[in-house]
C-alpha cells in the first residue's frame, strides 16, 4: 500500500507515506511535506491560510504606516493648546472674529455691548469661529485651528463646557505663535481703551463684570480741599517704591479706609482713581455666602494685574453674616481668614487695596493696625468748598455770581450738612439751569428726597 486509505468525506486530504519517506526524517521535513500535502488536498484550508497571512501583512502594514504619519507628525508638525479658562483664549477668539484671511464655515455669535460718552449703549456681533476645525493664513504660514468643547466637563460657575483651541502648523513656522498670541492681546485690549474693567469673583478666579466702563474723570469727583490730592500723592508714591519696599524687606502692599456717611463719594472717588491710575477694580463681597478663607486667600493672590482690591463696608460684612447664621447659613469667611489674607504669610504682594465704612467705630482694632490700614481718611459730607466747586463744575465759571448766590441761600435757610450725592441730585435734576437749582434749594433738607 503506497497510501493511506481516504474516509467517506471527499474533502479529507489524502497523506502519502512516499513523500513522507523522501524526507530528511527530521521533524521540520516531515511537517513541511504534510503542510504542502494538507495545502494541496484541501482547497478551503488554502484559502483561510492566504486570508490569514493577508490580514497579518496589512495589520502590520497598518501599524507600520500609523507609526511613520505619529513620527513624521512630531518631526514636522507642532500644536499649541490654548484652554478656555486662560486670558489669551478670549483675546484669540476676539482676533479670529476680525481675522480677515481665514475660511470658517461654521460661525458662532458674540453680543458685545458699548457705552458711549454721552451715556448711550450700542450693540454689535461679533462672529467668531464655532466649534470645529478652521484654516487661516497667517504671515504665509498655514495654520489649522482645532475648537473643541468638552461635552462632559461644565464650569460650575456659569455652565458652560469647557473649550481648548488647537493651533497645528509646520514645526519651522512655530516662531508664528508668540508673534499671533501678541498681536491678539494688543486688538483685545486696545477695545479697552479709555476704559475701566470691573471684576468680580466667580468660584476660583476673577472675570469681568459687564463691559468695560468708561472711566470716570478724577475731577469728576471733588472732595474736600486736599484730600484727593493727598491720596493720590500716597498712591503713586507707593506704586513708584516697589524697589525700596523689596531692598528693606518690607512686604510690598498698602490699604486704605475711606469712612463716612453714605453718599460722601468714598466709591466714586475710588473709580475715579481707578481710571485715573488706569487701573481695573476688583470688587470683593465679604458678605458672601460661599467665600471661605481658603478661597478668599486665593482669589487675593490672583488679583488681574494693574487693578484695585476693592472691600466695600467691611462694618457691615461680618454683622451680616452673624444674621444669616441664624437662619440656617454658614458662616464662609471668618474675621481671623480676612486678617490672614491681608497680612499673613501667604498674602498677596504688589497689591493695592481699598477699604469702605460707613461706621468706622464698629471696625475691630485689630484690622486697623499698620500692615492692613495704612492710610484712614475721612470722607464727610459736602463742605462750603465741596458746594461751591461743585455748583462750578456744573453749570461753569460764568455762574460765579450764582454761585455765591447758591451758597448764601444754603446758609440763610439753615441747612444741615449735606452729602455729595444730594447736591449731584439737585444739579442734574437742574442741569441746564441753575436758577432754578437755587429755587429748590430746601429740597436738600430731606436727606431721601427723590427728584
Amino acid at each position: 500500500m503506497n497510501s493511506l486509505p481516504a474516509t467517506a468525506n471527499s474533502n479529507t486530504p489524502v497523506v502519502s507515506l512516499e513523500k513522507l519517506k523522501e524526507t530528511d526524517g527530521s521533524f521540520k521535513g516531515m511537517a513541511s511535506g504534510l503542510l504542502e500535502d494538507v495545502m494541496k488536498g484541501n482547497p478551503y484550508f488554502a484559502a483561510g491560510g492566504g486570508l490569514m497571512l493577508l490580514g497579518t501583512g496589512l495589520a502590520l502594514l497598518k501599524s507600520g504606516i500609523t507609526r511613520v504619519s505619529g513620527l513624521a507628525y512630531r518631526q514636522m508638525l507642532v500644536d499649541l493648546e490654548i484652554p478656555s479658562k486662560d486670558k489669551s483664549y478670549l483675546w484669540f477668539l476676539e482676533w479670529m472674529s476680525q481675522y480677515k484671511h481665514r475660511s470658517s464655515r461654521h460661525l458662532s455669535v458674540e453680543t458685545n455691548y458699548t457705552q458711549h460718552n454721552n451715556g448711550s449703549i450700542s450693540t454689535s456681533f461679533s462672529l467668531v469661529p464655532g466649534p470645529g476645525k478652521h484654516l487661516i493664513k497667517y504671515e504665509g504660514a498655514w495654520m489649522l485651528i482645532n475648537r473643541e468643547r468638552s461635552g462632559k466637563l461644565l464650569d460650575m460657575t456659569n455652565g458652560t463646557p469647557f473649550e481648548t483651541i488647537t493651533l497645528t502648523t509646520l514645526y519651522r513656522d512655530r516662531n508664528k505663535f508668540p508673534s499671533l498670541l501678541e498681536e491678539a492681546k494688543r486688538m483685545a485690549l486696545k477695545t479697552r481703551e479709555g476704559k475701566t474693567v470691573i471684576y468680580t469673583s466667580w468660584g476660583q478666579e476673577w472675570r469681568p463684570f459687564g463691559q468695560p466702563r468708561m472711566k470716570r474723570l478724577i475731577d469728576s469727583v471733588v472732595l474736600d480741599k486736599g484730600i484727593k490730592e493727598s491720596i493720590i500723592d500716597d498712591v503713586q508714591d507707593f506704586l513708584t517704591s516697589g524697589q525700596w519696599y523689596h531692598d528693606r524687606g518690607i512686604p510690598y502692599r498698602r490699604g486704605y479706609l475711606l469712612y463716612g456717611p453714605p453718599g460722601s463719594g468714598k466709591t466714586s472717588f475710588i473709580q475715579s482713581l481707578a481710571g485715573y491710575l488706569d487701573y481695573n477694580i476688583c470688587i470683593l463681597n465679604l458678605s458672601e455666602t460661599n467665600l471661605t478663607d481658603d478661597r478668599l486667600n486665593y482669589l487675593m493672590n490672583h488679583i488681574p494685574e494693574r487693578s484695585i482690591l476693592l472691600l466695600e463696608d467691611v462694618d457691615a460684612a461680618f454683622n451680616k453674616r452673624s444674621q444669616t447664621d441664624e437662619k440656617g447659613y454658614s458662616s464662609g469667611v471668618t474675621f481671623s481668614g480676612l486678617l490672614n489674607a491681608l497680612d499673613g504669610v501667604a498674602s498677596a504682594e504688589e497689591m493695592l487695596t481699598f477699604m469702605t465704612s460707613n461706621h468706622p467705630e464698629r471696625l475691630d482694632p485689630a484690622l486697623l493696625r499698620p500692615g492692613r490700614v495704612d492710610y484712614k481718611v475721612l470722607i464727610d459730607n459736602a463742605s462750603i468748598y465741596q458746594i461751591e466747586r461743585m455748583f462750578l463744575r456744573f453749570y461753569g465759571e460764568t455762574h460765579r455770581e450764582l454761585c455765591d448766590e447758591f451758597l448764601e441761600q444754603f446758609k440763610t435757610l439753615g441747612l444741615p450738612t449735606v452729602s455729595a450725592a444730594q447736591l449731584q441730585g439737585l444739579f442734574v435734576y437742574n442741569k441746564r439751569d441753575p436758577k432754578k437749582a437755587i429755587e429748590m434749594v430746601e429740597v436738600l433738607k430731606q436727606p431721601n428726597h427723590v427728584f
